[in-house]
């Protein structure tokens, strides 16, 4: 069992850092407000630290899952920031989705300092971290990941090493760039079955056992056509990604055509109030004339 400090507990890392508990790992924990960290310890056996740098002091790794490059700079790099604190031969492992850019500056920064950095973004929403079921994407150094993969096992179905650092980031990329086709792509055909009046639950039914069937037809079909939206990524978050995929693409010299598109349809979905709506949402701007 490892000594691990878990950096961020929102919807994602709460149940993750529980997982790790849960697994009999000694872990302590931090959050920005405090009060997070305290409800979490009245439900985990696990002790709360008041700073990054508290938390990480003596662990064997530092697992974090954040907002954006500006938060994790702050809880590597602040004043106090867990890098200064964290023992030499130890590992970060971060989940936050950030740019490429932003983990390949931490992990010189941590190879300054003799520890560790890995990369290692998360796939499978709110349902996957409290499940134990996320896919994990990792970049960073060979010998790192291998230390670390069995303990994100911990609350991972499939965690997989792609590369360099970066590498995770770049992976994930991938990912939210298929899913923005895919969820537009499903909306519009919803849409289109509420147009024509057919019954959506016998459309999807008959369709997701073919060609068209994808996990996101499956696992929110449903709530798309009850217009339910709280089931997942937010629309805010998703902007954010995609805005470092298309920004990336723009430095590969690549071409997101759909993708760039798809992002101006969730700045739709922002101006009509529904920043905190879940991704599934975009079929809320193909109805906005009822």
């Amino acid at each position: 069992m490892a000594r691990i400090a878990f950096l961020g507990l929102g919807v994602m890392g709460a149940p993750m850092a529980g997982h790790l508990a849960a697994a009999g790992h000694e872990v302590t924990v931090y959050n920005r407000t405090a009060q997070k960290a305290l409800d979490w310890t009245q439900s985990h056996k696990g002790e709360m630290a008041r700073s990054p740098a508290e938390a990480a002091a003596g662990k064997d790794f530092v697992m974090a899952c954040v907002g954006n490059d500006d938060d994790l700079r702050s809880i590597c790099l602040g004043e106090t920031g867990a890098f200064g604190a964290m023992p030499q031969g130890s590992v970060f492992v971060d989940h936050t989705t950030v740019s490429a850019a932003v983990t390949r500056e931490l992990y010189a920064a941590a190879d300054e300092r003799q520890i560790s950095f890995v990369d290692a973004p998360i796939s499978g929403g709110q349902a996957g971290a409290e499940g134990g079921q996320l896919s994990v994407m990792c970049g960073g150094d060979p010998g790192a990941y291998d230390r670390a993969e069995p303990v994100i096992a911990a609350y991972s179905k499939i965690c997989r090493h792609l590369g360099p650092s970066g590498s995770g980031q770049m992976t994930k990329m991938c990912n939210q760039i298929a899913i923005a086709g895919l969820v537009q792509g499903l909306s519009e055909a919803l849409a289109f079955c509420e147009a024509a009046g057919l019954d959506g639950l016998a459309v999807i039914e008959v369709i997701s056992q073919g060609a068209a069937g994808s996990w996101q037809m499956v696992n929110r079909h449903e709530t798309m056509l009850d217009r339910k939206f709280d089931h997942g990524f937010a629309v805010d978050w998703m902007r954010k990604d995609l805005g470092i995929c298309l920004d990336t693409a723009d430095e590969l010299g690549a071409s997101l055509p759909a993708t760039a598109l798809v992002d101006q349809f969730y700045k739709d979905v922002q101006r009509m109030g529904g920043g905190r709506w879940d991704t599934s949402s975009l079929i809320e701007r193909l109805r906005k004339r009822d």
